[in-house]
């Protein structure tokens, strides 16, 4: 058998990227399947996760996305072995219908190889947690930001590649069970191992029709897909400010507040959206006590990469019965800076912390910026996940603002 393609069959390398892709592309089906089904169950904020389930979730789709990355790459070359080898006619290029749909389907399945893995990928790159790309080269790709945002269009849109992918596998292995079955010709022994003496095909012309028919189909499932509600809406709800502002000496003009975990041996970046700080503060001479601190934080309105909705659950942040956290702190001027010092209270559990942080005067225009790490099982988070396999202990918070001095 011949490597490459002829005017009658194709080579054997054309056939063997044919069924490595179709090998992996029969496993990930199910495969995603399973581990979609075992990640609404990790995300019941009506139970605690059990970390079994929650460590064979994310191996699943750890896999899910190594094989899709691996069929991203495949299907590359085997497009690029494709353009440059003859291709074998079709055996019945006057029956029109027939012969337009193939091509089509041919088309679809050669965008969709490409579009399905890598829209997964970008979702991937676009977010942080749950499970991640087995390789060493890192989970982001250039010019991909890590966005709420762009991760769930790309979610969305992989989703709908994925329907119109298997939508053109089932037409692609019913023509071929039709030619193999009621014509009972070579068209499906063409792609089996050995040579086959097929009949010499009729001249048949390639327009660029059944390219147009198959970017058609895209079009008309992306905007099914609009329709029915797979892309976001703008503006989520959790990140709306719920939180009246706080009286205060400083008032507080920009600002972030985040916190880092170890999710699964990746690092996993959250932001809280709706946050409050009611700062009495001057500068002493000398080391010694500096002033006040109030920060009360709305636990709803945190994204949490992948895994926000896990965080909000009663076995997490429990955001539904625990709606806000607190840290009452005092601040101290120190030899080497400054510090904040109090209880961090969440999910009903007061702990108390040290923040060190650093601090820009000018005038009447003050910045900040801090850090401090906790324990989750002090809170009470996590109790399920007794160990660190797939979610840290630590815990790490970070916050940086500019504040100006109210107008008395």
């Amino acid at each position: 058998m011949s490597l490459t393609n002829t005017h009658l069959n194709y080579g054997a390398v054309a056939k063997t990227f044919h069924w490595l892709i179709a090998l992996l592309i029969l496993t990930m089906f199910p495969l995603g399947l399973i581990a979609s089904d075992l990640a609404h169950q990790v995300r019941d904020a009506t139970a605690a996760p059990d970390q079994v389930l929650v460590q064979r979730t994310v191996v699943l789709f750890s896999l899910h996305k190594t094989l899709g990355v691996l069929i991203f790459f495949v299907a590359l070359l085997r497009i690029l072995w494709a353009i440059s080898q003859p291709r074998p006619g079709l055996l019945h290029p006057d029956r029109r219908a027939e012969a337009f749909l193939a091509q089509m389907i041919h088309w679809i399945l050669y965008g969709s190889l490409v579009l399905v893995p890598l829209s997964g990928w970008i979702h991937n790159a676009a977010t942080t947690g749950f499970a991640p790309i087995w390789w060493p080269f890192g989970q982001g790709l250039p010019f991909v930001p890590v966005d709420d945002l762009v991760s769930e269009i790309f979610a969305a849109l992989h989703q709908i590649f994925v329907y119109v992918l298997g939508g053109a596998i089932l037409l692609h292995i019913a023509g071929a069970l039709k030619h193999h079955v009621i014509d009972r010709d070579a068209t499906l022994r063409r792609m089996l191992p050995g040579r086959v003496d097929a009949q010499v095909p009729k001249a048949q012309p390639h327009g660029p029709v059944p390219l147009i028919a198959a970017l058609a189909v895209w079009a008309i499932a992306l905007g099914l897909g609009y329709a029915a509600g797979y892309f976001p809406s703008r503006g989520a709800a959790n990140t709306q400010a719920t939180l009246a502002a706080a009286p205060t000496d400083w008032q507080v003009t920009e600002g972030a507040l985040g916190i880092t975990v170890m999710q699964a041996g990746t690092p996993v970046q959250g932001q809280f959206a709706d946050w409050t700080a009611a700062i009495s503060f001057e500068e002493p001479p000398e080391p010694g006590p500096a002033g006040s601190v109030e920060v009360t934080i709305a636990i709803p309105s945190l994204t949490l990469g992948s895994v926000t909705q896990q965080a909000m659950s009663g076995d997490f942040f429990a955001a539904e019965t625990h709606p806000t956290a607190t840290f009452s702190g005092t601040i101290e001027k120190t030899a080497l800076g400054y510090t904040a010092y109090g209880p961090l209270t969440i999910k009903g559990q007061s702990v108390p912390i040290t923040l060190p942080f650093t601090l820009d005067l000018e005038g009447d225009t003050a910045t900040m910026t801090g850090a401090t790490e906790v324990n989750r099982l002090d809170f009470n988070i996590g109790q399920s996940m007794q160990d660190e396999s797939s979610v840290g202990f630590s815990v790490a918070i970070s916050v940086a603002l500019t504040a100006r001095r109210s107008a008395e």
